[in-house]
């Protein structure tokens, strides 16, 4: 069965152990196996219309550390014909940014590096074009290293940091509803929404396309969708 998303839905593909996986509220030990092969599942969204993929190396994201089978994976991800790949988990440096750049990423998101070094993340977004800061909430305060940390931001004044330096796109998750379908954080996005001068990219919460017309509503110019694609059925554009 095929869902009508809408143009603003992104598809997610977080890979775990070479593996598509759904975390509940950023856990791994509560990671929900989806696919064996994330490459084919690609695949069958590009066949389905997809011309945009939100995909998250968690391992990476945790670690710090892309493993080699996981880097042919993402390289055999955005050589896909018509696809543009949007690419986190473990980004954390200049060569970082480079690296995930030069697999074929059409953008880059830091999470870590910019909690950590707004400053940086400002120049290599104004160096690059490619790089979107994520922005992770729990509770108020922006998480980073998987989630697994808290790093004492709020997540407002860390963005209007962020675009002080030169940041224009901000991917804003809500992580407590992450794998939920609790509905989106409108509150959250409303609250981000007049501090970001480019694309506002919401995650965490998306049960239904009427989740995605929510966060639209509430200012996101584009939605991650995850476990219920996977759960629902397999996507299709509007």
């Amino acid at each position: 069965m095929l869902t009508r998303w809408g143009k603003h839905a992104v598809p997610a593909i977080d890979i775990l152990g070479g593996r598509v996986v759904r975390l509940q509220q950023g856990r791994y030990d509560r990671a929900t196996v989806y696919a064996d092969d994330p490459v084919a599942v690609a695949e069958e969204l590009a066949a389905a219309g997809v011309t945009r993929l939100h995909v998250v190396d968690l391992d990476a994201a945790r670690d710090g550390t892309r493993s080699p089978g996981h880097a042919r994976i993402l390289e055999r991800i955005a050589a896909l014909e018509g696809v543009r790949l949007q690419l986190g988990g473990g980004i954390r440096t200049a060569a970082d940014v480079s690296a995930a750049l030069e697999t074929g990423a059409w953008r880059v998101m830091v999470g870590t590096l910019a909690a950590r070094e707004p400053e940086t993340a400002g120049r290599l977004a104004r160096e690059t074009g490619a790089v979107v800061a994520a922005v992770d909430c729990r509770e108020g305060s922006v998480r980073v290293r998987g989630w697994a940390d808290d790093s004492g931001a709020d997540p407002l004044a860390l963005v209007e940091r962020l675009v002080a330096a030169g940041v224009r796109d901000v991917a804003v998750t809500a992580i407590e509803r992450d794998g939920t379908g609790a509905g989106p954080d409108v509150s959250l996005i409303g609250r981000l929404r007049p501090a970001v001068p480019g694309e506002l990219i919401a995650a965490g919460g998306v049960h239904a396309p009427v989740d995605v017309t929510a966060a639209v509503g509430a200012g996101a110019d584009a939605v991650v969708v995850g476990r219920a694609l996977y759960e629902q059925g397999r996507f299709r554009v509007a």
